[in-house]
């Protein structure tokens, strides 16, 4: 049985007042707190952190974007023992860059205390570089289902300090056919630790890996919902045939500078990304017939600006958390409600307001009859006639991504990029966009007006005093 906390639909402002300092954290922790201006709880947050903080199990159900790391990151980094060289807490993701993205938030959090030390263990990535680190101890460790499986086959991790198991995304991680490596891992950890479960929607198995795995849980539900003025929501009927060349009219027409576009199968993101290059947008796909490099590179150069429209999957978004995202494109209408409602809520975030567009041939007005009344909206319908005599210069993305040989491994940091870019070089700080380190190369973004200009300065002068080799990344 699981004792319920049901709290009501609420926006974000619903939390006011709710500050960090009301919860039982260490000083330096809520000094860390206040340098990341993390000031008021979400309301995610606010329900769920003083039942974990007080010890309970927890199951949680909040959206992407809610605030919920930072909610369980708080959790397990107040039972860690920083002098105590185990792994004490594990976070298993569905994939490969929400684990990624989980670690460098704990990472944030973790700076209230030295040497605190977090690792990523994904699948994509080599055994051996893994094994190493785990061998030099670490203190939390994030990853996907399998591959902690197979470092636990392989005895290289070790749970016995464990205190803290966190399921984040469970509903993903069941969809992706994950039940019997998550039931697998949990079954390795000690009986006596707290098990933290997080997850956007309730599916069946939700409730079997509970009651298996959770001891006596509390349970938050928060129930999702955009305020209206944010984001505008709009249907286009569409014949089938006309689907894909559709996108490009609605493109034309609001002409976003992000825009995240859905498709249903990996075959329709193929076949949607080679009619957009078509039309002359600078479009990329993300999928899991990527390897990990690539992947990488498809998530810097759309979360940079330098690429209009990311095509994907829910299975290939899930865990994207795009800042400025100005529009979701429904290609194919999914048949799962709150899927709809995760999708169109990655735009529209904060202050800003987005765009929801969906195409729906007649065979789908069911499903948008569903979803209308899940949401108690009545659907706003337009005909793309009424789009033709938009701008039809070509959408282009105001950055371009360079890459540059060297990261991490030769201790370079985005500011000795930016140094270059700003001393040297010549160029102002407005020109240059997100830099990104990784342990072998650098991707920097820059105005695309000054890119090859960036690219000749860069690769004539030098890097912490040493040369470097720059490219431009194209599509």
């Amino acid at each position: 049985m699981t004792d319920t906390i049901q709290t009501s639909p609420l926006p974000a402002a619903s939390a006011a007042g709710r500050s960090f300092d009301e919860l039982p954290l260490s000083p330096g922790m809520k000094a860390i707190l206040r340098q990341l201006e993390y000031l008021e709880m979400t309301p995610i947050q606010a329900a769920s952190l003083p039942i974990a903080l007080a010890g309970h199990d927890l199951i949680a159900q909040a959206k992407t974007g809610s605030g919920k790391t930072a909610a369980f990151a708080l959790a397990l980094l107040s039972n860690l023992n920083p002098r105590r060289f185990a792994v004490q807490a594990m976070v298993l993701c569905p994939t490969r860059e929400l684990a990624d993205q989980v670690a460098q938030e704990i990472r944030r959090l973790a700076r209230f205390e030295d040497n605190i030390k977090i690792l990523s263990l994904v699948g994509g990535a080599t055994m051996r570089p893994q094994r190493a680190s785990l061998e030099h101890g670490a203190h939390i460790v994030v990853g996907t289902p399998g591959r902690i499986m197979d470092h636990l086959e392989r005895g290289s991790l070790k749970l016995d300090a464990l205190n803290t198991l966190v399921l984040d995304e469970a509903d993903r991680m069941l969809e992706m056919g994950f039940y019997d490596q998550i039931a697998y891992v949990a079954k390795q950890c000690p009986a006596q630790r707290q098990t933290l479960l997080f997850s956007a929607t309730y599916p069946e198995g939700i409730e079997r890996l509970a009651r298996h795995f959770l001891r006596k849980p509390r349970e938050v539900k928060l129930l999702e919902q955009h305020e209206g003025s944010k984001i505008r929501q709009r249907f286009y009927e569409v014949s089938h045939e006309e689907r894909l060349q559709a996108v490009g009219t609605l493109l034309k027409h609001y002409r976003p500078v992000s825009t995240l576009a859905f498709c249903n199968t990996k075959q329709r993101c193929r076949d949607l990304v080679e009619v957009l290059r078509a039309q002359g947008f600078h479009a990329l796909t993300l999928n899991g017939d990527l390897e990990q490099r690539e992947r990488d590179q498809v998530l810097i150069q759309f979360a940079n600006r330098s690429c209009s429209v990311l095509v994907a999957t829910d299975v290939a978004a899930r865990g994207l958390d795009i800042a400025q995202l100005e529009a979701v494109i429904n290609v194919d209408v999914t048949p799962d409600p709150e899927v709809y409602i995760h999708r169109i809520g990655r735009t529209g975030r904060a202050d800003e307001d987005g765009w929801a567009l969906s195409l729906c041939s007649p065979a789908d007005k069911r499903r948008i009859a569903t979803i209308a009344r899940m949401m108690g909206a009545e659907p706003e319908w337009h005909t793309l006639g009424s789009l033709q005599s938009g701008n039809d210069a070509p959408l282009v993305p105001p950055m371009v991504t360079l890459l540059m040989l060297g990261g991490r491994k030769e201790k370079i940091r985005p500011g000795d990029v930016l140094g270059a870019l700003t001393g040297e070089a010549g160029f102002t700080r407005e020109q240059v966009g997100k830099i990104t380190v990784t342990d072998q190369t650098t991707y920097v973004a820059v105005a695309r007006d000054i890119a090859r200009e960036a690219v000749r300065k860069l690769s004539a002068g030098k890097v912490k005093g040493k040369t470097v080799k720059v490219r431009v990344l194209e599509d």
